[in-house]
């Protein structure tokens, strides 16, 4: 155990940091001149020239709920109450990391690099001032004395987390407790607005994405693999001008577009609302990856509410994301507001580009679907655990023997039932769409917690025919559903036959759409 009256040199504050409190203030200056114990009782002694390391952990996340404010406006606060309160102090940034025991390891080699060697934390003369247990045992386990903070603090207030969950439903009693940097900061930048506009928000998670299972890094390289089929479909319809791909997730399809001559001129736009794929999107355009300068990204959840002016669109752009608006949102209400947006800011002569799945004509159709192997009885688990281990136990699953799976997980995270009667071990009888919904899914072992969220048959082609003249576009009649052969000849006809009540085969219907609607007047 080292000298209880070791000076310390460096007092690191690890933390999200989104507000800063008047406590924290009082506390570290208290600690700086030697008036608080460490959390074993033992008087810290500070050296005159100890500094405060505020560690800002999560750098590279924000517009989320756990994370709404930018790391590049929490240290601008920080630094602003460095020099009103004439505290020593210096901001390192730690990205996000998966949880793990090495945190602090992480966290504390962060400061060595990001000082350029100049602070190299070591128990002997670092504190850790943080008031959470968990945050604190990871340091101690490395030999570090813990300042305690608020936790268990005589005069502490609300912690800075009560605070900014305070702040997100609309309180304004937080700003009491909360230093003026912080107040400066979240003022000038309308931050409480965002903030509540991300708590309110009914489709992101607190990381900011869809889902917490899914794997982004399977499902950007699908998209980056399937992007040049997607322009390819995408391009003969395209109108020039201001071009916004919705959903865009590692901006694969713009990348394509920027090389066109023919739209040079053009500024092209990405919207995306999961971290990970928006951080990819920044990563490539400074890479260089875009031909075209006019290439810009915004990360913004599209049921937020409107995303561009009236009017001011020329072609947008929806690949494989009309789905995940029905399915995340509220159903055919999101749907409809998604289109009524579209309409809105679409200008004259402008296109709506829309391709996604597509439920079969006469959904409601009773059919049976006899799988070549498996037991249709063989009863659910409750799946839990990594992607992987998920994965590996579907994958040992005839199709077949999925059927049970399907049924609990699809109910329970889609919100939609999925019923069906079996007729014997390898023949299950239910409606068509119902058919088709099991059978497009079903080969998503690596994602399947996250799958099981989405509906991809709930609308037909004439539901979709409705829901665009409702909004007054369009569509252009050389537009419509059409079959994915790959997947008949890979997926569907592998795993089972489609047949009637009377055993006669049927043909597999149409599976995906390419929805071209424009704005005539």
């Amino acid at each position: 155990m080292e000298d209880a009256h070791t000076e310390i040199r460096h007092i690191i504050v690890p933390g999200r940091h989104h507000l800063l409190t008047r406590f924290q203030v009082d506390y570290l200056r208290r600690l700086l001149a030697g008036e608080e114990s460490d959390d074993e009782g033992r008087q810290i002694a500070a050296s005159a020239d100890a500094v405060v390391v505020w560690a800002v952990t999560s750098a590279n996340h924000s517009s989320t709920r756990r994370n709404p404010f930018p790391a590049h406006r929490r240290e601008a606060a920080i630094e602003i109450l460095a020099h009103i309160e004439g505290m020593p102090s210096l901001v390192v940034p730690v990205v996000d990391v998966a949880p793990t025991p090495r945190f602090a390891e992480i966290a504390l080699k962060a400061v060595e690099h990001a000082t350029s060697g100049r602070i190299a934390p070591h128990p002997a003369t670092t504190i850790i001032a943080t008031s959470t247990p968990a945050v604190a045992e990871l340091y101690r386990a490395r030999g570090y004395r813990i300042a305690p903070m608020e936790h268990g603090h005589p005069d502490a207030p609300r912690t800075p987390w009560q605070l900014l969950d305070e702040l997100m439903t609309g309180s304004d009693a937080w700003r009491g407790e909360t230093h003026e940097a912080s107040l400066d900061i979240v003022d000038r930048y309308g931050l409480a607005a965002l903030a509540r506009q991300l708590a309110a928000d009914p489709v992101i998670g607190d990381e900011g994405g869809l889902t917490q299972t899914r794997d982004y890094r399977t499902y950007s390289r699908s998209f980056e693999d399937a992007a040049g089929r997607k322009w390819a479909q995408a391009r003969p319809w395209v109108v020039p001008g201001r071009i916004v791909d919705l959903g865009c997730a590692t901006g694969a399809m713009l990348e394509l577009a920027s090389r066109e001559p023919a739209l040079a001129e053009s500024d092209l736009i990405g919207v995306e609302v999961a971290p990970e794929l928006f951080a990819e999107c920044e990563h490539k355009k400074s890479q260089g990856a875009f031909a075209n300068p006019n290439t810009f990204f915004a990360r913004r959840n599209i049921l937020a509410g409107p995303l561009f002016p009236p009017r001011s669109i020329a072609t947008t752009l929806s690949f494989a994301l009309t789905h995940e608006i029905f399915s995340y949102g509220d159903g055919m209400a999101a749907l409809a507001a998604f289109a009524q947006a579209i309409a809105d800011h679409t200008l004259p002569g402008g296109v709506w580009i829309n391709s996604d799945v597509c439920g079969p004509a006469g959904r409601d159709r009773i059919v049976r679907l006899r799988f070549h192997d498996g037991d249709v009885t063989t009863p659910p688990q409750r799946l839990s655990g990594a992607n992987d281990e998920v994965a590996a136990y579907l994958d040992a699953l005839p199709v077949g023997s999925r059927v049970a799976q399907f049924a609990q997980d699809f109910t329970e995270l889609s919100g939609t039932p999925w019923e069906y009667d079996v007729r014997d071990e390898r023949t299950i009888e239910l409606p068509l769409g119902d058919a088709m919904e099991f059978l497009e899914t079903v080969s998503y072992t690596r994602n399947w917690l996250s799958e099981m969220h989405e509906r991809f048959c709930a609308l037909s082609w004439t539901d979709w025919r409705r829901l665009v003249a409702s909004v007054g576009l369009e569509i252009d009649e050389r537009s419509g559903p059409w079959r994915n052969e790959w997947l008949v000849e890979n997926v569907f006809e592998p795993a089972a036959s489609l047949v009637d009540l009377d055993d006669r085969p049927l043909p597999w219907p149409d599976t995906h759409l390419l929805l071209v609607a424009r704005r005539t007047t």
